[in-house]
């Protein structure tokens, strides 16, 4: 393929993540540039970012001070290695990211991606438990529905079928929550009303197996990727309520929620309810490089700094934990965040962004709209028999109008950038109506 070619001749080497490969490569839709909050396709046409990327770009593309950032990095070191060794930007990095984070979060352990947050911080919650002497507790709950990666232990506390059940029996001793998506709560405004009850499924649960083999308890403080389930008003609340009266640890997965997608920092902050592990990745670099995280109390990492200082207290890591490059990606992504007051900026556009997002109830075939901060969820009758097709439509549809959305199921889920214009929400919301009012 030649420097200067657009797009490749040759799509079939590329076993694309996620994707309907043969539908893509039959048409294929390309990027090849990405500024402020468009990108850029391979035919010349600007599409506006509805999605953040992947619920990553949370402060836009090209941004200079994390471009810059990455460019001097590569030029002073390219890698150093994780294990017994160190280099300073990965101590500056955990040092602005525990400020930024919640009180009770001292230490961090970084990783390369949400899904090896969520792997990190299960093993974490069962060695801690067994540091401390409670080794029986090796049981993990998740949650229907839920995204947690895709990695074995992700998508054993997950609870999304298709992403489960052509891969065997997973990991053993796992069991699951309710969702929190209720009938009666369509069309509510943000968290509602309905549902705190959900919670004590938990302590039914505790009472099948004994509380005392449960290690941990892992959700997502709004469920993101299955389609925005936001939680009811006082059920984060009482899980935490249930997994302290237990002893239980309170994972929360905040891959999708951190870095301001709610207007705070971490959806911990927005709903005021401290869990005892924090995963995190995606907005920690703005998607630039891959980057993830696992935010630990005190209490949590010192209860393995125990025994001979030559020793080492916990037997798993990466390669790629903390790499220079990302360092230096993820302290300019959050100076930016600071700098630009991007997470007030999502507070302050949140009711602008609601309104828009529920102005779309009057279009066909929708049976659902939900959102909070700067996410929302348009939920579309599925055809009969072609569960998917419609939604996937009207992500072609969009595309072509110059639009970028994401679709889960029959779920249109949106989660711009936070540095969004007003116009831009409205030619996003006004894109989204002319495809709606048209979709079969």
């Amino acid at each position: 393929m030649a420097l200067d070619q657009k797009q490749p001749n040759d799509l079939s080497a590329f076993w694309m993540p996620f994707s309907a490969n043969r539908q893509f490569k039959k048409n294929p839709r390309m990027f090849v540039s990405a500024d402020g909050m468009f990108y850029k396709t391979s035919d010349g046409r600007d599409v506006l970012d509805g999605t953040a990327g992947l619920w990553c770009c949370n402060a836009g593309h090209k941004r200079p001070k994390i471009v810059e950032a990455v460019q001097k990095q590569v030029e002073e070191m390219d890698y150093a290695p994780a294990f017994q060794m160190g280099h300073p930007k990965v101590f500056e990095l955990a040092n602005r990211l525990r400020d930024m984070a919640p009180e009770p979060f001292n230490h961090v352990f970084f990783t390369n991606s949400g899904s090896e947050s969520v792997e990190t911080a299960l093993k974490i919650a069962l060695a801690y438990h067994r540091a401390k002497g409670d080794g029986a507790r090796t049981r993990l709950i998740g949650r229907e529905r839920g995204y947690h990666g895709v990695n074995f232990g992700g998508i054993s506390v997950g609870g999304i079928v298709n992403n489960r059940k052509m891969f065997g029996s997973l990991l053993t001793g796992v069991d699951h929550l309710p969702h929190t998506h209720l009938p009666e709560n369509a069309f509510f405004k943000g968290q509602p009303d309905h549902g705190a009850h959900l919670a004590d499924e938990l302590e039914r649960i505790a009472a099948l197996h004994g509380p005392e083999t449960i290690a941990a308890v892992i959700v997502e403080p709004m469920a993101g990727s299955t389609g925005v389930l936001l939680p009811p008003k006082g059920y984060l609340q009482r899980l935490r309520e249930i997994c302290t009266k237990h002893g239980i640890l309170l994972i929360f997965d905040e891959v999708i929620t951190g870095f301001g997608r709610l207007g705070s920092a971490f959806g911990a902050d927005h709903f005021d309810v401290m869990p005892d592990l924090m995963v995190c990745a995606k907005g920690l670099t703005n998607g630039v490089i891959p980057m993830g995280a696992v935010l630990a109390t005190s209490e949590i990492h010192d209860a393995f700094m125990q025994g001979p200082e030559h020793m080492i207290e916990l037997f798993h890591g990466y390669t790629y934990s903390g790499n220079p490059i990302a360092s230096a990606a993820g302290l300019a992504t959050l100076e930016t965040y600071v700098e630009e007051g991007l997470f007030q900026r999502a507070a302050d556009l949140a009711g602008y962004w609601e309104d828009g997002l529920h102005s779309l109830r009057d279009c066909p075939n929708i049976i659902d709209i939900r959102g909070m901060g700067l996410i929302g969820a348009i939920e579309l009758e599925p055809i009969a028999g072609e569960p998917t097709r419609r939604a996937f439509q009207a992500f072609l549809d969009c595309y072509d109008k110059g639009s970028l959305i994401r679709t889960t199921g029959d779920i249109i889920a949106l989660s711009p950038p936070l540095i969004i214009e007003k116009d831009h929400i409205d030619q996003l919301f006004g894109t989204l109506r002319d495809v709606l009012q048209k979709l079969q």
